[in-house]
This record gives structure tokens, C-alpha cells and sequence, in this order.
């Protein structure tokens, strides 16, 4: 389950894509992405580390609000506010998606497309202006674990709509939370 989740996985060089000449509405979509706070955490290069990542969530167990876990012989156990620090995530702001206001989804769905037609929330990426796929595209493989269900897909246009306006998201709770299911699931596959 781990390797599959680090073959998936994309990780972003800030410092190459914010260079990008010639291609404003790229940069200015990665310039909101880093405000975010996710630099650090998109920025960590998981194939360095896949064999312990591996191990970690071949012994990894939820305790209370904790992962525990052996790693080359050490047990580890990770906090929500320990996984913050590392990761220089933000611990303040909106950790559900449905407390984006309606008025900044409804100008998403004219912003997002192509077209420029207002589309529904769940549309198809192919729809959406590139620089919103690719990001469409980050989200789904680092950050939300989607199992091509209705609600994830619709979380990450939220996602979309929240970085695009630049509001504050609580990324330690919401990756957290995912990094605990992602334990829990790896747990019952044992």
C-alpha cells in the first residue's frame, strides 16, 4: 500500500516552477499553492526514504490522536503538532471544505474552466484551464487520498476554490487526519 501511495505521489520544485518565463498564470498558481504553507510538505522527496515509509505503515497503529510506529528498530509516535513542525504547516484556518463561502465557489466556477461557462463543482478535469488540472492533479496525488469517490473529488475543488482566494487552510488537521486513515487502512489490511 505505502510503495503505491509514493509512486503516486508528486512532489513540487518551488524554486524551478516559480522561474517558469513566459507562463504568468502558472506561476501565479504555484505563488498561491506556496502561500499555503504546503512548500515544505510538497517539497519532501519521499523516494529517499520509500523502505522506511514502507515499514512505517507496514507497523504503524492509532493511539488516542497519535501514530505509533517502528521504524529501523525505533518505535516513533507522531502528534498532529509534531507532523505541523516538520512539515512547517499551518495550524489555524479552515478544515472543512464546506465552510468556503458559496459566493467564492460560484466565481470559482467561472474562473476554473476553459470555457469560462460556470460549471458544476464535480466536473471533469479536462474542463478546467491548465494551470487549475495541474493543480487539480497535486492535490489528488499528495495531498487528499481520493478513492475516486463523489466527496473527494468535490473536497478538491473546494481545496481549489480556497487556495485560488487565498484562504487560510488548517493543512496540519486536514493532512493529519488523512495520514491517520491512511494508518487505519494499512492496519486492517495487516
Amino acid at each position: 500500500m505505502a510503495s503505491s501511495l509514493i509512486a503516486n505521489a508528486i512532489q513540487v520544485n518551488f524554486d524551478s516552477v516559480l522561474g517558469f518565463p513566459d507562463n504568468e498564470r502558472m506561476v501565479n498558481m504555484f505563488k498561491a499553492l506556496e502561500s499555503t504553507g504546503l512548500r515544505g510538505f510538497l517539497g519532501c522527496p519521499s523516494v529517499l526514504y520509500e523502505q522506511s515509509l514502507e515499514q512505517f505503515f507496514d507497523t504503524a497503529y492509532l493511539r488516542e490522536n497519535e501514530i505509533i510506529s517502528a521504524v529501523l528498530g525505533k518505535f516513533v509516535g507522531i502528534s498532529e503538532e509534531q507532523f505541523a513542525g516538520v512539515f512547517e504547516l499551518p495550524m489555524t484556518g479552515l478544515t472543512d471544505m464546506t465552510e468556503v463561502s458559496k459566493d467564492l465557489v460560484y466565481d470559482a466556477r467561472s474562473i476554473f474552466p476553459k470555457s469560462g461557462e460556470p460549471v458544476k463543482t464535480s466536473c471533469k478535469k479536462r474542463k478546467m484551464k491548465y494551470e487549475f488540472r495541474f493543480l487539480n492533479d497535486i492535490l489528488a496525488m499528495s495531498v487528499t487520498v481520493k478513492a475516486g469517490s463523489f466527496d473527494a473529488v468535490t473536497h478538491e475543488r473546494f481545496l481549489l476554490t480556497a487556495i485560488h482566494f487565498g484562504l487560510k487552510i488548517n493543512w496540519s488537521k486536514i493532512l493529519f487526519d488523512i495520514l491517520k486513515e491512511m494508518v487505519t487502512k494499512s492496519s486492517k489490511q495487516a
